[in-house]
């Protein structure tokens, strides 16, 4: 037997002895499954054969414990680690680039505890969200994120890149929700964050590891704040004449009052998606929205939306086609309407102040339609802050180079030109789909010489870089 083999075959036993034989795999077919996420470039290695990065070994938990002592053997041998959830994630961040171990810990999905008193729920994190939702609406409440991954993604997926769901502009993203965290550092450690995330004893850890993708350790149980059902969720749907209207008006909804859903759909994304989906055939700028709480404070919500929305010459659709949108969230994900193979896609979210982000939607418009013939720009905002708001923007190429490595080196530049010019006008890399592999090269861009503070941190607590190595920058 080689040295080589017999190294491996050592490691196995170790991994095996730590979580049970039946849940250590090094099958060929398992290595497959997991070089695929919803990663363009590995989508598209799969599609046209080619090989993708594939794991030595597939590990599957069961508890914060095994993590620990998985974590310790990988650490002794200095075996990377990734962590992976619903492989549900769109920047590669879970995709084993440099072999190692996929730490899969959807065996780890219990629940903890609900507690009406405090009104929190406490879980495992390999829990898929649709469940925790379950259990939460089975006692009259919600955790209010609904992502359009909500049925397949996990909880330890949403927190690792700082997700968001539909109705975030009234009830925050992923980290307002979230309480507390239990982590396994890349030592083996198992530490708590503070039972509260608002305290004046030092930085908020919670903070540290939520968008961290991973590459500080391995978050394996949160406690998330509950909210009780609404009595009363009314929708309403709008058309402006441009997107300029539409965004002037939403900034001074948002500022006057908390919608709970509030989307706006540039012109491209009206004629093209809204018009399958919801069969709105206009020209202008859609908008949907619904607030929601008692049925006094939701009427007169919605007469003040009505006044702001008048003014900037709004045509009022009603509620039918709010409601629609609602039934139909998921839908716009399914084949038939979302971009798919073969076609070249991305989705670069950015997020920025309102005195920015139309700025940065012409400019990020402009470089992608202006400098790669045959690539198409969409838009919309769908989570608003008191501040600003988020680009939901899309570039689409029907038909991209049929040679992978000439796909590669083109998606690339694409995404280079479109967030460069979010970057230059005030935006960042990401708002909620995270930064993984896909848009790791541009951080240091981004943080500059503040990116020395998570390089320390990183450094810190995993001094030889076994997590999640090559994503975010780190």
């Amino acid at each position: 037997m080689e040295h080589r083999a017999f190294m491996i075959n050592m490691i196995q036993s170790e991994l095996e002895d730590a979580v049970g034989v039946e849940n250590v795999s090094v099958r060929p077919t398992d290595q497959l499954v997991y070089g695929v996420d919803y990663f363009w470039v590995a989508r598209m290695w799969a599609d046209k054969a080619q090989e993708p990065p594939k794991p030595d070994f597939i590990v599957r938990p069961g508890s914060a414990e095994e993590v620990s002592k998985v974590l310790k053997i990988a650490n002794y041998y200095k075996i990377p680690v990734q962590t992976w959830g619903g492989g549900s994630g769109s920047q590669g961040s879970a995709l084993a680039m440099a072999g190692g171990i996929i730490l899969d810990i959807k065996r780890m999905n219990k629940l903890i505890d609900i507690n009406l008193e405090d009104r929190t729920i406490t879980a495992e994190t390999g829990m898929v969200f649709q469940t925790l939702e379950w259990y939460a609406n089975q006692k009259g409440y919600s955790i209010m994120h609904i992502p359009s991954c909500l049925t397949c993604g996990t909880i330890g997926g949403a927190l690792a890149h700082r997700g968001i769901g539909i109705f975030s502009t009234k009830y925050g993203k992923i980290d307002d929700q979230c309480i507390s965290l239990e982590v396994v550092l890349p030592n083996g450690d198992i530490i708590n964050t503070l039972p509260v995330p608002k305290h004046a004893a030092g930085p908020d850890l919670m903070q540290m590891f939520i968008g961290s993708e991973g590459t500080l350790g391995v978050i394996s149980k949160a406690t998330f704040k509950l909210v009780e059902m609404p009595e009363c969720r009314l929708f309403r749907a709008f058309l402006f004449k441009n997107f300029t209207d539409g965004l002037n008006a939403c900034r001074e909804i948002v500022q006057a009052m908390k919608p709970s859903i509030m989307r706006l759909f540039d012109q491209a994304e009206t004629a093209s998606i809204i018009k399958d989906v919801l069969g709105v055939e206009r020209d202008g700028a859609f908008m949907n929205l619904a607030v929601e709480g008692t049925e006094t404070i939701a009427n007169m919500e919605m007469e003040k939306i009505f006044e702001i929305c008048k003014k900037y010459e709004a045509e009022d659709m009603g509620a039918e086609y709010g409601e629609k949108w609602y039934e139909n969230r998921i839908t716009f994900f399914y084949p038939g309407h979302i971009m798919n193979n073969p076609q070249m896609f991305g989705t670069m979210d950015t997020v920025a102040t309102f005195s920015n982000i139309e700025k940065i939607y012409w400019a990020m418009k402009h470089a992608v339609e202006d400098n790669f013939p045959g690539v198409r720009f969409i838009a919309h905002c769908s989570h608003w802050y008191d501040w600003g708001t988020m680009i939901y923007d899309r570039f689409i190429m029907d038909e991209p180079p049929e040679d992978p490595e000439e796909a590669i080196r083109l998606h690339n530049q694409i995404w280079n030109a479109g967030v460069r010019a979010a970057m230059e006008n005030g935006g960042v890399i990401n708002d909620h789909h995270g930064v993984g592999l896909k848009l790791s090269r541009l951080m240091k861009e981004q943080y500059g010489p503040a990116m020395q503070v998570l390089e320390g941190l990183k450094k810190s607590l995993d001094p030889n870089g076994i997590m999640n190595p090559f994503k975010l920058g780190l």
